[in-house]
């Protein structure tokens, strides 16, 4: 589900979420990596994930923020060829057994009540 479209990326919610809010920022430009993006799409890409912590923010009040990539197939990447990184919001006390030995990921929110909050906020912090 998109939450925004830019000039050079887009802001999506991850489909298989480890926290309620889990976006994803990816440039439409297909590449393996951060270095073979140009460099006004890596700019992009960091005010969009600046963004999607406001927004984050004003939803959810996490207390923190796991903010990464996993870049190639070593690192975990789900799709190796095409860079992206992730925004999760993160409360104090909010990891448990259940992903770890359960293999079950516990989500309080449906994804479309997510999605509905998410772009109402995005849309209202940026004009759109």
């Amino acid at each position: 589900m998109i939450i925004h479209r830019g000039k050079g990326v887009f802001v999506i919610m991850n489909r298989y979420p480890y926290t309620n809010g889990h976006l994803m920022v990816v440039p439409y430009d297909h590449q393996p990596s951060l270095e073979q993006l140009k460099p006004e799409i890596r700019a992009e890409m960091i005010e969009v994930l600046s963004t999607s912590m406001t927004i984050l923010r004003k939803a959810y009040r996490p207390q923190g923020f796991n903010l990464g990539g996993n870049i190639g197939e070593a690192a975990g990447a789900g799709v190796a060829d095409h860079v992206h990184l992730h925004v999760l919001p993160r409360w104090n006390g909010d990891t448990n057994f259940m992903t770890a030995i359960g293999e079950t990921r516990v989500i309080p929110e449906e994804m479309g009540d997510t999605w509905i909050n998410l772009r109402s906020l995005w849309a209202a912090e940026t004009h759109e």
